[in-house]
């Protein structure tokens, strides 16, 4: 088989480097890829917006599979466009990435079917967004309703801050198209975790649960970002709550598409907060998450590609997923001032040495080569990934591996996993 895996980030190395596992795939091709994952792909200097471009290219050199990680291109219309040609693909449509694509459409999916979730409203006007701010309590969630690279989501703690962040929406236009309309929601009390499925359209298949760390700095301040590390499994969400999750939320939601005529096939991913009143839903992605991907695949057993193949082929119902018994941490390095303006071109070294440390996996994403050397590109720019029998195991040999590589302007968060290591929630 020939593949193509679209996307340059660590999400899309850690596929490629589980995909390169299956005997039956004998070729991957990346666009645009990165400098790790040109080591165990070729690159197409494609960008992933490029979507007739990629499509005459999957076209044109026969690609078997194309496996879509970002969501940009899943709401541009990629799929459509493959499938149009007689292609396979692993990803949802236009009208399924809508899921992720519009916060408000995702929110009325819910209401529509008992799905549970937070009380909200959808403005694309400031003055009644701001009115309904008194029907909740502080503090106030303010989301972007379409794709804002995980960065459109305000937690206001005061009013003042909320009437400010729908301005910056609705006014300011601070997120462009994707801030035209803001979804209001109350605040969820309690305890998030990340919950992800494979699905063909009618089976859905629950893989392992994640914790992601979204705030740019220890202690959970700072901005949003697309995420600054996480670990798996998740040791509190046993396997009651697992399932309770599997059912409420994942099933019911590939049910209620279906039921609208919307045919998901792909991964669905939930943001789930776990409150005194059970599993509610923060938000949906229509792709495999990152940083989660970076500790959730590694851990797999199964053969990702054949289970790809199979939500493809809408044959998924015989297969089971299977993980090793091991624990990952992902801890992310990224550029100073992210989710800010931030340089780039910044050589990377110690890259041999933290790949040295047992079990430890170096995901790049905002990597280039250049002259032999690799440096820096973007916001995010690794994630190094570590296992062991123990979430305590391997934070240490994660951040040995961190501490190994350098890089001028390095940040990264040192609290990854600490209290869930030690015991606490």
């Amino acid at each position: 088989m020939r593949v193509l895996v679209v996307g340059g980030g660590g999400r899309e190395h850690a596929l490629c480097r589980a995909l390169a596992r299956s005997p039956a795939i004998d070729r991957i091709y990346a666009a645009p890829g990165n400098a790790g994952i040109a080591e165990i792909a070729t690159l197409e200097h494609l960008s992933v917006g490029d979507i007739p471009g990629i499509a005459e290219f999957a076209e044109r050199e026969s690609i078997d599979l194309t496996v879509v990680g970002p969501e940009m291109p899943l709401v541009a219309g990629l799929v459509d466009e493959l499938l149009e040609r007689g292609l396979a693909v692993f990803g949802p449509t236009r009208d399924g990435a809508m899921i992720e694509g519009s916060k408000a459409w995702a929110r009325e999916l819910c209401a529509r079917h008992g799905i549970p979730g937070a009380l909200f409203g959808q403005f694309t006007e400031a003055r009644p967004a701001v009115e309904f701010l008194d029907r909740l309590s502080p503090p106030y969630v303010v989301k972007a309703d379409g794709v804002a690279a995980g960065k459109g989501v305000t937690i206001a703690e005061d009013r003042a801050a909320a009437e400010k962040a729908i301005t910056d929406c609705l006014v300011e236009r601070l997120f462009g198209d994707s801030g035209a309309r803001v979804v209001l929601e109350e605040f969820l009390v309690g305890t998030e975790v990340s919950a992800f499925a494979l699905t063909d359209g009618k089976t859905v298949l629950p893989l392992s649960t994640a914790q992601d760390y979204k705030r740019a700095f220890d202690g959970d301040l700072g901005p949003n970002t697309g995420g600054m590390g996480a670990y798996s499994p998740v040791p509190f969400v046993d396997d009651a709550l697992t399932e309770r999750i599997d059912e409420t939320i994942l099933r019911a939601t590939v049910a209620a598409m279906e039921q609208e005529g919307v045919r998901y096939r792909g991964v669905l991913y939930a943001g789930v907060m776990l409150t005194d009143e059970g599993p509610r839903v923060l938000e949906f992605n229509a792709r495999f998450g990152d940083p989660e991907t970076q500790v959730l695949v590694p851990r797999l057993e199964s053969n990702l590609g054949e289970l790809m193949l199979a939500c493809v082929e809408g044959n998924l119902a015989p297969y089971r997923a299977t993980w090793k018994p091991e624990a990952r941490v992902g801890v992310v390095l990224a550029s100073a001032g992210y989710p800010g303006s931030h340089e780039t071109g910044r050589e990377i070294t110690g890259l041999d040495a933290a790949g040295s440390v047992e079990s430890v996996h170096l995901y790049h994403a905002g990597t280039v080569r250049r002259d032999g050397r690799v440096v820096t590109s973007g916001g995010r720019v690794l994630t190094v990934s570590a296992g062991g029998a123990t979430l305590g195991e391997a934070r240490e040999r994660a951040y040995e591996a961190v501490d190994r590589i350098h890089f001028d302007g390095k940040t990264s968060r040192r609290d990854i996993a600490e209290r869930v290591s030690k015991g606490a929630g």
